[in-house]
């Protein structure tokens, strides 16, 4: 037992967490208020807390001349390291959780029950910060509870407040769905505010030496990272796929040999469940149907290398009149648009230091972020803090939409001032109103009425509108339903799981039921939704 919190413990706590989070990463990525296939907290939050770990793997003996003590160092590290590694809202909260905590415990002689109490408060403080328009009943509501309940255990005895906070949380959580409507009607309680339960347990377990019983844990899901040079292969190939795969062996014997056929570098490792899948080709659409075929890919990535820059070279100050944009792209199709448009494309789901990356690789001292995610946004903003301390000036234009981005980049003009080709980006990309069609993939009450697995989901502006058991015909009403409030131009962007002739159906339909409008259409190449639809 501890009576004062030292380097080695901090250490231990984020190991302990981070095996807490793996071990429940499946249960927290369940835990989506909306029933489609892509609830990634507890994902997000793993790769943010292994980011951490990696940070403090330096040596903490090793201090700055600062005056921190080594608790104190250890903490920066860990709070440093998931920043450069949050992903997802999820993530950036929990880094400025681990922030505010190493803010007030750096120099602090001894950290004891009062001074963790205290550290709690701040952390709290610093996570609403973190959020533009926080809302009770998530991860910021649990965090407040724990520091609440530190603070009203009033006492110096670090395992008694450890104890306090973990509790305070686990109540806080219980209470969410009373607070979040959303949580109610799935019959869950917040994601990120499950896994802050999870580090505050394991807290406990380092303070206290108890060891609660737990479950086997389950082998951790890791996002494979993007490529940022050619590291082996033929110069022939133009691009790097990679993704995740759930087959069977059977299915990825096959798959090898289709993908040797396709290209070179070709790389599948796994343990006969989910696979890692990487190959270097010039169809990347053929790779990712190949995927298709075997099983169910996920966490596709696709690297251009005549975008990348190699990191043996160093990176020149940024151009003063250097102007670029920067896109987050969940398709290989979408990928190739954005290029197409002169922007430089991050993979879907990136951390901050990708982001950062992807930002000093322009070499501009002006870029624009489009994240294209609600999630993604609060990494955007992350980097674009720590861009401006490397002297790049980073504005992030709020998409929440692919489709909306397209939008945005038609039109950017060099020739404008920065500030003004901002405003006219973000103008575009809010004039243009989105939707998407999903499967369902469990039972809910939505807001549009309860849906079974199976059901297509229409989502217009993030909201279940439609409910159908036809995908075109929900596409089709969709549209409908969408140019009933005006329109001029109609976007379609197929998914990767797209029935083939989708887009040129939808297409028919609006061009007999709406003359006037125009239509484009592309492949994007998204997973999960077969249709993303922008209506200008």
């Amino acid at each position: 037992m501890l009576e004062t919190l030292d380097a080695a413990a901090v250490r231990r706590w984020c190991a302990s967490g981070l095996a807490a989070l793996q071990r429940h990463q499946g249960e927290i990525d369940d835990l989506n208020v909306y029933p489609v296939p892509d609830g990634d907290t507890g994902t997000n939050l793993v790769l943010t807390l292994t980011s951490a770990q990696q940070a403090l793997a330096m040596d903490l003996e090793t201090l700055p001349d600062d005056g921190h003590t080594p608790h104190g160092h250890a903490l920066r590290l860990m709070a440093r390291g998931a920043l450069l590694g949050a992903r997802g809202n999820s993530g950036v909260i929990l880094s400025q959780i681990l922030r505010g905590l190493a803010d007030a415990l750096a120099a602090a002689p001894a950290v004891r029950g009062r001074q963790l109490a205290a550290a709690l408060a701040d952390a709290a403080t610093a996570a609403y910060a973190a959020v533009a328009h926080p809302v009770e009943g998530t991860l910021l509501t649990v965090v407040a509870a724990a520091a609440r309940a530190a603070e009203q255990a009033d006492t110096d005895d670090l395992r008694a407040v450890a104890r306090a906070a973990a509790g305070g949380a686990a109540r806080a959580l219980a209470r969410t769905p009373e607070q979040l409507p959303a949580l109610a009607r799935a019959g869950v309680v917040d994601a990120g505010g499950r896994g802050l339960c999870l580090l505050l347990d394991a807290l406990v377990e380092v303070v206290t030496g108890e060891s609660p019983a737990r479950p086997a844990p389950a082998p951790p899901a890791v996002r494979p990272p993007a490529t940022a040079v050619r590291e082996t292969g033929s110069p022939a190939y133009a691009y790097e796929v990679q993704y995740l795969l759930d087959a069977t062996n059977e299915a990825v014997a096959r798959l090898r040999g289709e993908l040797d056929g396709l290209g070179d570098s070709l790389v599948i490792v796994g343990d006969g469940g989910t696979w890692n899948v990487h190959v270097h080709v010039n169809d990347v659409g053929a790779a990712v149907e190949a995927g298709v075929v075997a099983g169910r890919p996920h966490r596709i990535t696709v690297t251009r290398f005549a975008d990348q820059v190699a990191p043996a070279a160093p990176l020149p100050a940024p151009l003063p009149d250097g102007r670029a944009a920067v896109v987050v792209a969940t398709g290989a199709g979408l990928a190739e648009l954005f290029a197409a448009e002169g922007a430089t494309v991050v993979p879907a789901n990136p951390s901050t230091g990708e982001l950062l990356d992807a930002i000093r690789a322009t070499g501009a001292a002006r870029v624009v972020v489009l994240p294209n995610d609600p999630n993604t946004q609060s990494v955007a903003s992350a980097a674009a803090r720590e861009a401006h301390r490397l002297g790049v000036k980073v504005s992030v234009v709020p998409t929440r939409s692919q489709v909306q981005a397209l939008a945005a980049l038609a039109v950017r003009d060099p020739k404008r001032r920065f500030e003004d080709d901002v405003i006219a980006m973000a103008e575009a990309a809010g004039a243009c109103r989105y939707a998407e069609v999903c499967h369902a993939s469990k039972e809910a009450l939505t807001v549009a009425g309860p849906c079974r697995p199976g059901d297509v989901l229409a989502l217009v502006e993030g909201e279940v509108h439609l409910i159908g058991a036809d995908l075109l015909d929900t596409c089709t009403a969709m549209v409908d339903r969408m140019l009933g409030g005006g329109g001029e131009l109609v976007t379609l962007l197929c998914g990767a799981d797209a029935p083939a002739g989708l887009a040129d159906r939808v297409r028919e339909h609006v061009e007999r039921s709406w003359p006037f409008v125009e239509v484009q259409a592309y492949e994007g190449g998204q997973p999960h939704y077969p249709l993303l639809v922008g209506v200008e």
